[in-house]
């Protein structure tokens, strides 16, 4: 498989989304959850080069390699704590909003405002949005893993 388009590159969307990416780490939640929230949102919607970017940022946050094994079925592991348990369910009823899907329930809510401030919250929740928003452009435009990371 092969890229569609060589460059991506649009000076007003890049600077848009430096902005983005801005508020979302001054959200104040941890970098390395964020990198665990990018890599689950980004399984579900099938994007390698998200993947990888994700677990190459995850990596050098000093993330194991066990515990980035276990993203895929962080509900069968031991491998996280409840703060993020709440942050990847959170993530993955986001991503989930295909027809007839229930999305974030209460409960799911419920679990993530009951470890996460409005601001923090606030953050997960736009960087779900932004994983979502590059899945489905890479997705697109059949981005390679490992080519532009």
């Amino acid at each position: 498989m092969e890229a569609r388009m060589k460059s991506r590159s649009n000076p007003d969307v890049n600077t848009a989304i430096q902005h983005l990416y801005k508020a979302v780490h001054a959200g104040g939640v941890d970098p390395l959850l964020l990198s665990l929230v990018h890599l689950r949102a980004s399984q579900i919607n099938g994007c390698s080069p998200c993947v990888y970017g994700a677990v190459e940022a995850a990596k050098k946050q000093g993330e194991s390699e066990e515990r980035l094994h276990g993203v895929a079925a962080w509900r069968e592991t031991p491998f996280f704590t409840e703060e993020e348990r709440a942050a990847l369910a959170l993530a993955e009823a986001a991503t989930r909003l295909q027809d007839g899907a229930p999305g974030v329930t209460d409960e799911i809510w419920d679990a993530a405002a009951a470890h996460f401030d409005e601001r923090r919250l606030s953050a997960i929740i736009m960087e779900v949005a932004l994983t979502n928003f590059f899945n489905r452009i890479n997705r697109t435009i059949r981005e390679q893993a490992g080519k532009t990371w």
